[in-house]
């Protein structure tokens, strides 16, 4: 698989079981240093729980993992160094997590933007794609949909490359 390395910041996008993650595990991999894995997902429940700990194998030992739900611009500026490469994933997750928590999301996502340009080191991010679809028929995924998007502008607006991810093949944005 060939991957991006020439970036600062990257944002992987793209559907459901897209190739988003492996894509942006190797474009971390392929860049020297330290790899540190973001991960915003909560384990409500078995399934998740395992899906975790399978997506937590498949990196291996070169990568150490900080778990961070709502916090994600503090995390990358704690964790992005000159030494180090950090993988965020999921955006996706992260807005999920701040809407369902009541926070707001908005400047949620404007900190989240300025820690892109504070990031001492290479940050690659992973999102879902989730406006392409039909409009939600309640206000709850309505409003997600929503927050998705806005997070989703933003990040691509603020990092030097975008990939949009179809049936596993990169196709390049920005």
């Amino acid at each position: 698989m060939m991957t991006e390395t020439g970036f600062r910041t990257a944002l992987v996008t793209g559907g459901a079981r897209s190739g988003k993650s492996r894509y942006a595990q190797a474009c971390a991999e392929a860049l020297p240093g330290r790899l540190v894995f973001v991960a915003t997902a909560q384990a409500f429940d078995a399934e998740m729980a395992d899906r975790i700990a399978r997506h937590r194998d498949d990196r291996g030992e070169r990568w150490s993992t900080v778990e961070d739900p709502f916090d994600l611009p503090q995390t990358i500026l704690r964790c992005a160094a000159p030494d180090s490469v950090v993988l965020v994933d999921c955006l996706t997750l992260w807005a999920s997590n701040l809407l369902l928590a009541e926070r707001d999301g908005v400047a949620a996502t404007r900190a989240l933007v300025e820690s892109i340009a504070g990031a001492a080191g290479p940050v690659v991010f992973v999102t879902n794609e989730v406006g392409m679809g039909i409009v939600p028929e309640n206000a709850l995924a309505r409003a997600f949909r929503d927050l998705a998007g806005t997070v989703n502008q933003a990040v691509a607006g603020a990092c030097d490359s975008v990939t949009l991810m179809v049936a596993g093949l990169p196709l390049r944005v920005k």
